[in-house]
Order: C-alpha cells, then structure tokens, then sequence
C-alpha cells in the first residue's frame, strides 16, 4: 500500500469550501478556483490529470464510502454515463451557469436588486440568513457569491445521492468539468467526440 501523499487529502478542500460558505457566502468565490484550474490543466497539458489526480470532489466522493459504508456499490444506469446525458448535463449546468451571470450582471446595472439566497437544486431555498452582512461588498459580488454557491451546493448534493445509489464516483462519470476537460483533450489531440 502506496503512502498518502498531500494531493490524497484534497477532499478536504471541499468540505472547507462548503463549510466556509455557510459563515461567509463571499467564500463562494473561491469556488473558482473548481472551474478555472481544471480547465487549465487540460488546455495546457492536454489531459483529464486534474480529474485523475487532484479533483477534491472527486476525492471526497471516494472517501466517505471507505470511511462511513455509504455507497450500494451498484453499477449505475448506463444511460449516466452515455454521451448524450453528459453532453446533455454540461449543456443545462452551463445554462444555470449562464443564469448565475445573467442574475449578476442585473445587480451590476442596477436592474434588479440582490437575492440573498441559497438555492438547493435551482429551486428550493436554503433557510440560512447568517451568511453574508449587506454593505460589505458592492451587491453585484455577493450576487455571484449566491449564485455560484447554489449552483456548487446542487451539484455535491447530485454527487452525493449517485453516490450513495451506485458507486462512489459516479458523479464522476457526467460532471460537467470532466466533460469539458474532455472536450479540450479530445481537440487538442484532433480526436472526434464519442
């Protein structure tokens, strides 16, 4: 059995982010950090490594089945990991993305005013009112903040509940960063997709 190196406790990562979040939305930011550095290990290296290797969701999703026997450990539905769900996913997560900067950008312009709110699957809110103190930042920021937690916030808890009915990675098999990864890796190598 291989020793643990640093990149092994990145699930830590995440429950961080998250926890960080709950105290203070404006952490939310930080979850960037999730979009741009995979994307920039496959435009630059031209390959899923990020994936592979430092993916503290990922991670996360390995660990609580070995540490806590919360996964069936079942083989998922072969239509989660057939093109057309994945692409199909990427396209609706990018398009409730795209809504979390729509939203931002009418706070900026002043067309709308701020949504202090934490939105669980795009629809039902989260009950927590500690998380940000209105004036700290200008609202369009905290907006984003809202925006991107929610959106960060669904995706573990689909992460979590394919976990727990099939096997730990299986959010793994259709996450949007992996399908967009995959999509780079696939033209810089001039490969056509599945």
């Amino acid at each position: 059995m291989r020793s643990k190196r640093w990149h092994d406790y990145l699930y830590l990562w995440t429950i961080i982010y998250f926890v960080l979040g709950l105290f203070n939305i404006l952490f939310a930011w930080l979850g960037m950090i999730d979009f741009l550095v995979p994307l920039l290990f496959a435009i630059i290296g031209g390959n899923k490594y990020f994936c592979n290797k430092f993916c503290g969701r990922g991670q996360l999703f390995a660990f609580l089945p070995k540490k806590f026997h919360c996964s069936r450990h079942q083989q998922a539905p072969s239509w989660l990991s057939s093109s057309a769900f994945r692409y199909g996913f990427l396209v609706f997560f990018m398009m409730m993305f795209a809504n979390v900067c729509w939203q931002t950008w009418l706070v900026f312009g002043g067309a709308s005013s701020l949504n202090e709110s934490i939105r669980l699957l795009w629809v039902f809110r989260v009950p927590f009112g500690w998380t940000y103190t209105s004036g700290t930042v200008p609202e369009w920021i905290a907006q984003y903040s809202f925006g991107l937690y929610s959106l960060m916030l669904t995706s573990a808890l689909i992460g979590l509940i394919v976990m727990a009915l099939y096997r730990p990675r299986t959010w793994c098999t259709f996450c949007p960063m992996g399908t967009m990864t995959q999509i780079i890796c696939r033209a810089k190598t001039k490969k056509p997709l599945p």
